[in-house]
């Protein structure tokens, strides 16, 4: 005889071994210990808070969500590796994957997980937010003219910030600085 146990969502989502969060209109309704540790914030210092606290400006926060909203409203989930910022303002690169839970209004209610990518990418160089956004788009493998359809500049503005990126890490080729970005030294 096969017996039943109920199971406790809760405590799997508290014990989750990545951080995790559960959200509505990019307000922090709940996470676990394992996000708030990776932040560096208290856990009740996270709830009710907008995931802007989480992003190096505010106008990071602004052009991602708009961003990820027709992905979401089309596939559902969105996924993507950008740099974050601690509470103490250390900045970081994260691995960011969620769900919508309303179909057609990703931001009414989701649930996302955080994977700290720090150790095998270490944010190495000073970026202006848009390098950030155009560094994340880059080591996803997009090139300049799908970057500037995403974001909505030129191909040529999106060259010129590579280049500015190449020269801050010392990158000789777009395929060398991709190796930067993610933390592969040749």
């Amino acid at each position: 005889m096969i017996e039943t146990h109920t199971i406790d969502f809760e405590i799997i989502f508290q014990q989750a071994p990545i951080g995790m969060c559960v959200s509505q209109n990019r307000i922090i309704c709940a996470c676990n210990d394992d996000l708030a540790q990776m932040f560096n914030y208290e856990k009740n210092d996270l709830i009710g808070q907008s995931f802007q606290i989480l992003y190096p400006s505010p106008d990071e926060f602004e052009r991602t969500g708009a961003r990820i909203t027709p992905i979401m409203n089309a596939k559902g989930s969105y996924s993507d590796e950008r740099i974050m910022k601690r509470a103490n303002q250390e900045l970081f690169w994260c691995h960011v994957t969620g769900r919508g839970l309303q179909k057609n209004d990703p931001h009414a209610a989701g649930i996302w997980t955080f994977e700290d990518l720090s150790a095998k990418r270490p944010v190495s160089a000073e970026l202006t937010p848009r390098e950030r956004e155009i560094a994340a788009l880059l080591v996803e493998g997009k090139t300049s003219k799908l970057i500037a359809r995403q974001i909505s500049l030129s191909p040529r503005t999106v060259e010129m910030h590579r280049a500015k990126l190449m020269r801050k890490f010392s990158a000789a080729t777009s395929s060398e600085l991709v190796h930067k970005l993610l933390g592969i030294m040749r």
